[in-house]
């Protein structure tokens, strides 16, 4: 397995520093009764954790950092070192400072133990509007600007998602 070169370590989870400044944005935006966190553990990573709930229209739960000049000029993938639970995330991107604006987001498993790096190429970022996909112009990971997780589609119950640091390579 080819080893990629990391061009930019967006976050590093090995103190408890590294989430303070991240917030839950969970579908109680718009009347759901989903919620999350993103937790320290002492172990040296941070837990994204919560209930997603279907009720009152609802369905997804995120946590997003705060904006930051996270430019990563050249990278060709953002990479996860994470442990899951079995259910499906997605690591979404945004490159404005808006709070509702364009999010590129990409899927992948949340695999349980061991931990593992997930590998998810620039190109496979899809612009979304409020989880519907627009036509915008490609990631460009010099203008990244804020990182988040999500889980959704139809997902209901508790989750964790391990997560040790999110580099871009």
């Amino acid at each position: 397995m080819e080893i990629s070169a990391i061009i930019r370590e967006l976050f590093n989870f090995e103190s408890p520093d590294a989430v303070t400044d991240w917030s839950a944005v969970d579908d109680s935006v718009m009347g759901g009764r989903s919620a999350s966190q993103l937790l320290y553990c002492a172990a040296g990573f941070a837990v994204f954790t919560g209930t997603v709930s279907l009720a009152h229209r609802g369905g997804f739960a995120s946590i997003r950092s705060c904006v930051l000049d996270l430019a990563a000029p050249g990278a060709q993938a953002i990479c996860l070192e994470c442990c899951g639970d079995g259910r499906h995330y997605k690591l979404n991107l945004r490159t404005d400072d808006a709070f509702d604006g364009i999010n590129y987001q990409a899927g992948f498993e949340g695999t349980p133990h061991p931990w593992r790096t997930i590998h998810l190429p620039v190109a496979a970022f899809s612009p979304t509007f409020r989880g519907r996909r627009i036509a915008a112009p490609p990631l460009d990971p010099a203008r990244i600007r804020q990182v988040g997780l999500m889980i959704a589609g139809g997902q209901a119950g508790a989750f964790e998602l391990r997560v040790r640091s999110i580099r871009a390579t």
